[in-house]
């Protein structure tokens, strides 16, 4: 079971943090079977970073030339004026676009019940036990388990960033994240 101690040092994130996250992260690792030292550790520190150590369920708003990109990306579903803001990077994952919103509403309806429309309210993905849970279903979706029984820290990377942004500070909580767990990297 997971402690908030283990959380804290997991994820980087304050005490006061880990107290109230535990639980909805721990609900959610619990239906998507991240369920061993080495799994949660590469959970907990990808949505450590992404979260910028569970401080943010929500994507800071310039816009950034990269935001501003999000705007009319087919490849995200934003197909409405307006959509690259509406559907900025939110939850524990930083969930992106009007087609990932839908996907994960569709995903979660799967293993919990009453999920409420994201494409609609995209801010429900802000709620700390929707904004677990989202990222717990991504992590599921994405086949990450697998990738963390194998321990391929960069191949979850890039599944989740499309890339290898921040892997250094990645690499740094998953060290940790190993280290609080009893996980030997």
């Amino acid at each position: 079971m997971l402690t908030e101690r283990q959380l804290r040092s997991a994820t980087g994130c304050t005490s006061d943090r880990a107290e109230a996250w535990l639980p909805h992260i721990t609900r959610a690792c619990e239906i998507f079977g991240i369920n061993t030292p080495a799994r949660l550790a590469a959970f907990l520190a990808q949505i450590g970073h992404e979260s910028g150590r569970l401080a943010y369920v929500r994507e800071i708003w310039g816009p950034t030339p990269a935001q501003a990109r999000y705007e009319g990306r087919k490849d995200l579903g934003n197909s409405q004026p307006g959509d690259g803001k509406r559907y900025m990077g939110r939850g524990l994952i930083q969930t992106t676009g009007r087609a990932n919103y839908r996907a994960t509403r569709d995903g979660l309806a799967a293993f919990v019940p009453n999920v409420p429309d994201f494409e609609a309210v995209p801010a429900l993905l802000e709620r700390p036990d929707l904004a677990a849970l989202s990222a717990a279903w991504y992590w599921h979706s994405r086949g990450l388990n697998a990738l963390a029984d194998a321990g391929d820290f960069v191949a979850i990377t890039r599944r989740i960033n499309g890339g290898t942004n921040g892997l250094a500070d990645r690499q740094a909580l998953h060290g940790a994240a190993c280290a609080a767990l009893g996980v030997l990297a």
